[in-house]
């Protein structure tokens, strides 16, 4: 694989991914209003102040509305992975992948290709709502815009190799809102997006602690939560890392062409 190609092949598919983007105006009104009316709404509901633990033993004392700040931020990104994840859906119904798949370069580049172009717009998509926050009056430290950009790459990565792995077992469009709502709202409910690790603890829901400890989820946000106040949570970082890798490598293995000729149906008779 030649760098010249290598770049062609990923300006090409970034293009394309932007370009389908900027057609569909409603995913950035709805990726950026969907967080802001559970930041308002909600938040305002909930005025308490919260100790979030940034470099142990010291705490920094917030307002629920700017703990919730950086689980929004996830859920932005998550449901750009998963929208990235139904295009492959789609494009692999209308031929599109089959033709993306046959180029000349390394399944596993092509794929990658798609993966950032996805991350590139969740990324943006993500700062978009953080200036929303900040019209609203929360309190978010001016570096905190720098900081938070490699927590966003790597947990970006992560959701968009996590929908890309889904859509290799989804076959029809049809099926695929339905798989979404079981696994979006799971991992969002079931994280400390909006609540904090040791607010379930002392509540006595130990169970709902475990499955938020389980949730790979939890530490993309976690890892954007640090990284707002110039912090580096290397345990949510590793974890990140590792389920991205799994994820994107299960992906690249169910998108074998030979595997997927292996499993369509023998024709009738």
């Amino acid at each position: 694989m030649k760098a010249g190609h290598a770049v062609l092949a990923l300006a090409a598919v970034a293009r394309r991914e932007l370009t389908r983007f900027v057609n569909q105006t409603g995913r950035l009104a709805s990726a950026v209003v969907r967080p802001a009316l559970w930041l308002i709404v909600v938040g305002a509901g909930f005025q308490n102040v919260l100790g979030i633990s940034i470099t142990p033993p010291y705490e920094t004392y917030v307002t629920y509305q700017v703990y919730m700040v950086p689980g929004l931020m996830g859920i932005v990104l998550l449901f750009q992975g998963m929208q990235s994840s139904l295009s492959m859906v789609y494009d692999r119904e209308m031929g599109v992948m089959r033709l993306l798949l046959t180029a000349p370069l390394p399944r596993w580049y092509l794929l990658l290709c798609k993966l950032l172009a996805g991350v590139v717009l969740s990324v943006l998509q993500a700062y978009v709502f953080l200036v929303v926050a900040l019209l609203v009056g929360i309190d978010i430290p001016a570096s905190g815009f720098l900081y938070v950009l490699p927590a966003l790459l790597l947990s970006g990565i992560m959701m968009g190799a996590l929908g890309l792995l889904m859509s290799v077992t989804i076959r029809q469009l049809e099926n695929f809102a339905g798989t979404m709502n079981f696994v979006i709202f799971p991992m969002f409910f079931l994280s400390t997006a909006l609540y904090p690790l040791w607010r379930l603890k002392e509540s006595g829901a130990d169970w709902l602690a475990l499955l938020a400890q389980l949730n790979p989820f939890t530490y993309g946000v976690e890892l954007i939560r640090f990284a707002l106040y110039g912090k580096v949570d290397w345990i949510a970082a590793a974890v990140v890392i590792g389920c991205a890798l799994v994820f994107f490598l299960g992906a690249t293995y169910g998108y074998d062409p030979q595997r997927a000729f292996q499993r369509r149906p023998a024709p009738a008779g």
